[in-house]
């Protein structure tokens, strides 16, 4: 378990562990079984069901099981073609590789016996992305209105189980379920209306087939009556301009005004003849 810390949200990333991997190959005189293992950091996981985590170390074995002959003095040779170009030989029933991106791949081995026979096998392998991690896209922050609409970027291979729910003031619930979902992109799209405004948190958990991820989101909801600032200060100056203008008409007006009266007194003055 690896943990990822931010002051916005707290990420803890599971991986399941599989039982023994039994897919057994049976062909000509030689029959075995290969077993898949994918090691992250100090753990090794065994992978059964022909799914495989992209860009992380991957170990595939054949295990010889014959009980019709005994091969301990035979001389083997081992080629493994990934299916994506590489090609590994050895003498060494073991391979080492990983495969850096998701798809479809076969796996191709070709069991060399003593230099005169070989046998060839194949098994279909589907590679995914792990799960690693979740970010809020839309709000571009943390900081969001109650009536509001969620955007969320999800690192992993769909189909994935999604299963999440809001905590009003962070405070945990345990008789409260989560909602369930399939998402089938890599993006989640939330829309909630959150009845008080505050401090809100949101728990997220996702799986798919190869990884688990749970996380957890801090959240800041403004009242729908909280007046943004910048707004506040666009309506005050508007109102500031018309004043202005009116003001500023209304002087010029009398300014007009008082000049005609002038006028017309110096010429009813019968000093001014």
């Amino acid at each position: 378990i690896s943990g990822n810390e931010k002051a916005e949200h707290h990420t803890f990333l599971l991986f399941p562990n599989h039982s023994a991997f039994n897919f057994t190959i049976t062909r000509g005189n030689i029959a075995g079984k290969l077993v898949f293992y994918q090691m992250e950091g100090n753990t090794t996981y065994v992978r059964n069901t022909g799914q495989l985590a992209s860009d992380v170390p991957t170990e595939t074995m054949f295990e010889l099981s014959s009980p019709r002959k005994n091969f301990s003095t035979t001389a083997f040779t081992y080629t493994w073609d990934l299916g994506n170009g590489e090609v590994i030989q050895g003498t060494e029933p073991v391979v080492r590789y990983h495969y850096s991106e998701s798809g479809n791949y076969t796996l191709r081995l070709k069991v060399g016996v003593n230099a005169t026979d070989s046998e060839v096998y194949s098994m279909d392998v589907q590679v995914l992305d792990p799960i690693k991690q979740i970010k809020l896209k839309e709000p571009s922050g943390y900081e969001m209105s109650q009536n509001t609409s969620l955007a969320f970027h999800v690192d992993g291979s769909p189909p994935m189980w999604v299963c999440w729910r809001f905590l009003p003031s962070c405070v945990p619930d345990v008789t409260e379920g989560c909602t369930l979902t399939m998402l089938y992109e890599n993006t989640l799209r939330l829309n909630h209306t959150f009845t008080s405004a505050g401090a809100q948190c949101l728990d997220i958990s996702l799986r798919n087939n190869i990884s688990n991820l749970q996380t957890s989101f801090s959240l800041h909801v403004r009242s729908n009556y909280d007046t943004p600032l910048f707004l506040i200060l666009s309506c005050v100056t508007v109102v500031v301009v018309t004043v202005s203008f009116v003001t500023g008409i209304t002087c010029r007006s009398r300014q007009r005004n008082r000049s005609k009266v002038e006028t017309m007194q110096r010429s009813c003055d019968p000093h001014n003849k």
